[in-house]
């Protein structure tokens, strides 16, 4: 079956500025460039992938956007604009404007602006994204912006909202914190235009094993249906917990649980509706 990882990242500390990005990250402080991704992928038999931009700059989407021109693998690209500027939005959406660009994101968790997805500034400029038919991804809405996630999903019912890493849940964290999580995510997921992805659910001093992530991808199944699911590896952001072999099997052995049209749903049919491209073989 054909794979679409929905969510990987590439950057280059020679081209761009990565202000979350130190030496306290370990083996992430490095460049991890377009060829070491498409080896990783092609290790893992996927066949292609969506890259993610990991700064809000516009600098490191032009990058991607070169990068998907290079590298056939590439499936396209979620960039960055400047959505508290609506004019800057439309300017640069206008300029970065292709097949390849896919989709927009902003590191919402880095922002210290709580309230970033309930700006009016912010609300006119994912208006733009409707008209160019573009989804929102949120990046690591818990705790701050996952309640927001669905206030949006609800005003703008025409924008597809894409959640990222399920939010981030806290695995590991008590029984209320789990809980008040997986209130967020159903509030979220009651709204149609919402899809999510499986990834980036490493956390600190937990396994990432298909039994351990196996309570938030059923909670995930359950408020989304596999429909609304895709898959996504997450790297490099895995590289300390066991690198991109390990959380594709881990996300495998859950998937393969399903149904066939539900497996294809989440390895590849979300991703292909969500950011267009169908693929074929």
């Amino acid at each position: 079956m054909t794979v679409v990882d929905a969510h990987l990242h590439v950057w280059d500390l020679e081209r761009c500025d990565y202000p979350w990005l130190g030496p306290q990250h370990g083996p992430l402080h490095r460049s991890f460039l377009p060829d070491e991704a498409g080896r990783e992928l092609t290790t893992a038999d996927v066949r292609t992938a969506v890259l993610v931009q990991a700064a809000d700059s516009l600098a490191d989407t032009r990058w991607l956007l070169d990068v998907a021109q290079r590298h056939d693998w590439v499936h396209g690209v979620v960039g960055w604009v400047a959505l508290d500027d609506p004019g800057s939005a439309r300017d640069q959406l206008d300029e970065l404007a292709g097949p390849a660009l896919r989709g927009i994101r902003h590191l919402v968790h880095d922002d210290p602006r709580a309230d970033f997805l309930d700006l009016s500034e912010v609300r006119r400029s994912l208006g733009l994204l409707v008209e160019r038919g573009l989804p929102l991804d949120v990046p690591d809405a818990w705790p701050t912006h996952l309640d927001a996630v669905a206030r949006l999903a609800g005003d703008l019912p025409e924008l597809v909202v894409v959640v990222d890493h399920l939010g981030k849940p806290p695995r590991g964290g008590d029984h209320d914190e789990l809980a008040a999580w997986e209130r967020s995510l159903r509030a979220v997921a009651a709204h149609p235009s919402t899809v999510a992805k499986l990834s980036g659910l490493q956390q600190p001093g937990q396994p990432l094993t298909a039994a351990a992530l196996r309570p938030v991808f059923d909670v995930a199944l359950d408020a989304f249906g596999p429909h609304r699911l895709m898959y996504g590896g997450d790297w490099p952001m895995t590289v300390g917990v066991g690198g991109y072999a390990a959380v594709h099997e881990a996300t495998r052995a859950l998937v393969d649980t399903l149904a066939p049209d539900e497996r294809a749903a989440i390895w590849r049919g979300t991703a292909t509706r969500t950011y267009g491209r169908e693929l074929h073989g």
